[in-house]
């Protein structure tokens, strides 16, 4: 006779899901939305959780949050295929696939340390989406440094 287990994580009232997070990051995501343990908010996090499909996923619970489209774009950098559920009274209200923006305005630090952004002047930084083969690069819109989404996450989580 075989027993299942369960791990169960209750629902949550009002608040966001990002499910979908690419295995591992989840703690990344926590850290661009800046929700560490003093933020006030209720936070579930599950890390390597296996799917149907054999593969692992994170997932984020985060109680009486809302996103706003930085903190949108700031997700989909760190994990593109990331899906945000909007719930309300226990209910979903709305579900998303998060989608890598075409622009990014100050959001991403270049990476040039001659780049007029980087000089302490009041410039917010411009990037645009470019794709090199099977490549997806951000180019900066002033010095026209290209950063890799590696270097992106890099420096956007730090």
């Amino acid at each position: 006779m075989s027993e299942e287990k369960t791990l169960k994580i209750s629902k949550i009232e009002d608040g966001i899901v990002i499910d979908h997070i690419n295995p591992g990051s989840a703690m990344e995501v926590l850290s661009v939305l800046k929700i560490n343990g003093k933020s006030g908010f209720t936070v579930s996090l599950l890390m390597n959780v296996r799917t149907s499909k054999g593969n692992s996923k994170d997932v984020v619970k985060i109680e009486k949050k809302n996103l706003r489209k930085k903190e949108l774009d700031l997700i989909s950098m760190v994990s593109p295929n990331a899906t945000i559920n909007i719930v309300e009274n226990f209910v979903i209200k709305e579900k998303f696939n998060v989608s890598l923006p075409e622009t990014v305005h100050d959001i991403i630090r270049c990476q040039n340390q001659n780049c007029v952004t980087n000089a302490k002047e009041p410039v917010k930084t411009v990037f645009t989406m470019e794709k090199k083969g099977d490549k997806l690069l951000y180019r900066c819109h002033y010095c026209e440094r290209t950063m890799t989404m590696d270097e992106i996450r890099n420096s956007i989580t730090k």
